[in-house]
C-alpha cells in the first residue's frame, strides 16, 4: 500500500478492508516521514503495533 492511500484510510470515518499478514486491521495513525503505520487487529486495540506501510494490503 502506498502512504497516500494509507493516510486516506486512516482519516476516513468508514472502515476499509485492510490486512497485515492476513489479519484484518484498523489503521490508527500514519507517519508520512518514516512510512510507518500504527495499527491493531480489529477488536483488539490492546495489540497495537507500528508496521511498515508497505506491509499493509487493501482488499
Amino acid at each position: 500500500m502506498n502512504k497516500q492511500r494509507a493516510q486516506e484510510i486512516a482519516s476516513s470515518p468508514e472502515m476499509a478492508n485492510v490486512t497485515y499478514n492476513g489479519v484484518p486491521i484498523y489503521i490508527q495513525h500514519v507517519d508520512q516521514t518514516s512510512e510507518m503505520a500504527r495499527i491493531y487487529p480489529l477488536g483488539q486495540p490492546d495489540r497495537e503495533e507500528e508496521v511498515s506501510i508497505n506491509s499493509l494490503s487493501e482488499h
